[in-house]
């Protein structure tokens, strides 16, 4: 669903500034490696979410030593991820009520 990658992004940036590559591998990890974040699709997220005001940047230098931008939640960012997990919840009650009929009976 379009919006997800976003979504889980700032999910993601709750917990603290995080590198791009730790981004991708929180996603994967907390998915049990059900969800694959290719870089190509990450970056180009990233510079929209920075556009729209909803995350910050900042050089770093990562755990391994190597210089990184680390990610950051701007208060925007946590009132915009409010409302899309609001929405998200309801899209998926509703692909749910649709797929279990007998569950709502």
């Amino acid at each position: 669903m379009q919006g997800t990658l976003d979504m889980l992004i700032l999910r993601t940036l709750l917990l603290g500034p995080v590198h791009g590559h730790g981004i991708a591998r929180a996603i994967e990890q907390t998915s049990d490696d059900v969800l694959d974040v290719d870089h190509g699709s990450l970056y180009p997220a990233l510079q929209r979410l920075l556009q729209e005001g909803w995350i910050t940047a900042e050089w770093g230098v990562s755990s391994n030593n190597r210089k990184a931008k680390f990610y950051s939640l701007t208060r925007s960012g946590r009132a915009h991820l409010r409302k899309e997990t609001s929405r998200w919840e309801r899209f998926s009650r509703a692909i749910s009520q649709i797929l279990n009929p007998a569950r709502q009976e």
